[in-house]
Order: C-alpha cells, then structure tokens, then sequence
C-alpha cells in the first residue's frame, strides 16, 4: 500500500511539470521600456500638460511617490537633495494622495517644495496609468528630447549618471605634435627626430 502511495506522488509531480511546461500564457512586457518616449504628463485639475522638454543637455526625472509609501516617499525626498545641487536635472515630483493636507505635510517634512504636484485621483488617473504605476512607484529619468533613459533610480545611480554625462559631454582634447622643433635622440644604432 505504501508503494503505491509514493508511486502515486511521483506520477503527480511528473504530471505538474509536463502541464508547467505546456502553458502558454504570455510573459507581461514592459509598458515603458528604456529609450521609450515619455508620455504627456497632464493632471486631472489642470488643463495644460506640464513640459517633459528639458534645456538642450538637461534632464527631467519623473518621481512619482505617495505619502502612504513609505519607500517611495524617502526616495523620493533623497532624489530631490541630489537634484537640488544639479542644475543639469529638473525634478518633478508627482504625489498620488488624495486629501490635500496629507500631502501639504509630507511635503513639509520632506522639505520639497519645486516642482512638487497632486494627483488626486489616484489609479484612475491617466498618469498612473499612463506610467504604468500599478506595480508600485517608480521614478524615470528623461532626456532633453523626452526620451526615458534610466528607469527606478536611486540617489547614487542617479549621482553616477550624471557623472558619466558630465565626462561623456566633455570635448575630447586633440594631441598635437609640434612639428616646429625637432629633438634628437640618439640610441645605439644613430638618430631619430621627432
């Protein structure tokens, strides 16, 4: 009897690896992948979309947080000291509390006060949607042609990219040989000019 037990579990466990691998539902792909362009940003009260076009060499970083998410509050309170000190970055920070004193104190006690926005309606928004924020939020780095270049950053990937831009933007310098002066050099074997 307990032979045919064990035989049986062995059967069922065969079977749910050959079903596992059968199926066919569709991996999620990602809504806003890197090099994406970023969508319009209009929120529900306002009537003008709020300008993702930076200065020609600029950034835009999108943080998107509400006071109920502990982690994206803090990040987003760090990201907005790396930017304060960055005149190449521009934050906008889009808050999605509903009642308008939560969100007038987190932004106090965070020390926020550029750039800072409500979303009232929350996920029913075109932003939370449009982002695709259901799975949490996140923060996107735009580029002066609107296009998303970093995705989820934290203060010191964003300190780091921007060091890389900085270096990455710099002219190169051209080595120039002075041809009007000539040296020599002598070896074993005789002269060489240079």
């Amino acid at each position: 009897m307990l032979k045919n037990v064990k035989w049986f579990f062995v059967v069922l466990v065969f079977s749910s690896f050959i079903s596992l691998s059968f199926d066919k539902r569709k991996t999620p792909t990602e809504k806003l992948p890197l090099g994406a362009q970023a969508p319009e940003l209009v929120l529900g009260k306002e009537k003008q979309p709020l300008s993702l076009q930076a200065a020609k060499g600029n950034y835009i970083l999108l943080s998107f947080w509400a006071s109920y998410d502990a982690a994206s509050r803090t990040r987003n309170a760090r990201l907005h000291n790396v930017v304060s000190d960055d005149a190449r970055v521009e934050m906008i920070s889009i808050s999605f509390d509903r009642y308008q004193s939560v969100f007038n104190a987190a932004v106090r006690q965070d020390g926020i006060s550029d750039n800072v926005y409500q979303e009232m309606e929350g996920e029913n928004s075109e932003i939370f949607k449009s982002y695709d924020l259901k799975h949490g939020f996140i923060n996107y780095l735009v580029n002066d042609r609107g296009v998303i270049v970093a995705k989820n950053v934290t203060p010191s990937e964003l300190a780091s990219l921007l060091h890389q831009a900085e270096i990455d933007a710099r002219p190169l310098k051209k080595m120039t040989l002075d041809t009007t002066k000539s040296k020599e050099i002598s070896n074993q074997t005789g002269s060489v000019q240079i």
